[in-house]
């Protein structure tokens, strides 16, 4: 099992350079694999939409809170260490071009040393989305092109570049450098609670981080994750599955019952603290709970 850390934006700390920077170096020297950042790039005051993944239909974040540009701090958060993995979790992808967002990601992934996960989602909020210049009910035909855009500019197609003719983006002979460092291109995660958020995954994406669903519900998402990836000539058993827990109450038995469910990734969320030594405190005890190197 990987153990990610989901950076502790409700705190208000991760546009804090010297907070941020020694927390994500503490959570490197204990083990854990990889951290992750989370996006809005705007926050409506008094929005009307109804956010899926809490019963009052409001987020716990406040409208006025600090939530840097994920990229910039995974830039930033890259030259701050040397190995653990960089992630998004999860960008909202209408928010993005998908022609520049490729550029910015594979700088990334070059700069980092092959470091970068791309964790996409189409979004909840209707009018972050418009305000960023897309249309909110085509978002999902939208996001699929935007992945196959992705693949397509971090490919090797030289010398005559890449091109795309589709609904939303049109494009010839397209030459993207510098190329991500892993090979196929920046791994994508699809995150979200829907049927379509598991159809995506299984023909563009390279796993599911599935929010807010357990049990049988989950069960079902990554079937049709696997369904589809087969029915597209792709190989299910290479798509990875990440769940989410907390930090402070994960422990081996409950990681194990998750692995039994096909999870390979534990994206661990964290007290809301503005207490560096706290924060550092939670990584370690629930480092050494599971045993990390």
């Amino acid at each position: 099992m990987k153990y990610a850390v989901l950076l502790p934006v409700a705190a208000g700390v991760t546009a804090d350079p010297a907070w941020i920077g020694a927390y994500v170096q503490h959570a490197e020297a204990r083990g854990f694999e990889s951290v992750g950042a989370v996006e809005h790039a705007v926050v409506a005051s008094g929005y009307s939409s109804v956010y899926p993944y809490d019963e009052s239909g409001r987020m716990e974040l406040a409208d006025d809170l600090d939530i840097p540009d994920p990229l910039d701090l995974l830039a930033y958060l890259a030259g701050r260490t040397s190995l653990i993995g960089l992630a998004t979790g999860v960008l909202v992808l209408p928010d993005h071009h998908p022609v520049v967002l490729a550029k910015r990601l594979a700088t990334i992934d070059a700069l980092s040393g092959g470091r970068l996960r791309l964790v996409v989602g189409m979004g909840w909020m209707r009018e972050e989305i418009e305000a960023c210049g897309a249309d909110f009910d085509s978002r999902g035909r939208r996001a699929d092109e935007q992945l196959q855009v992705l693949r397509k500019l971090w490919a090797d197609t030289a010398p005559e570049g890449a091109t795309h003719d589709g609904e939303f983006f049109r494009f010839k002979g397209a030459m993207s450098y510098p190329k991500p460092v892993q090979a196929g291109g920046v791994p994508i995660h699809v995150g979200g609670h829907t049927k379509a958020a598991a159809r995506r995954a299984g023909r563009y994406g390279d796993g599911l981080q599935p929010l807010g669903v357990a049990g049988d519900e989950l069960r079902a998402l990554v079937a049709l994750m696997r369904e589809e990836a087969e029915g597209n000539d792709r190989d299910p058993d290479a798509l990875e599955l990440t769940l989410g827990h907390s930090l402070s109450a994960v422990t081996p038995e409950k990681s194990e019952k998750l692995s039994a469910l096909g999870a390979g990734r534990l994206v661990l969320r964290g007290k809301p603290t503005k207490d560096l030594n706290e924060a550092r405190d939670e990584l370690s005890a629930c480092a050494d709970r599971l045993g990390l190197p």
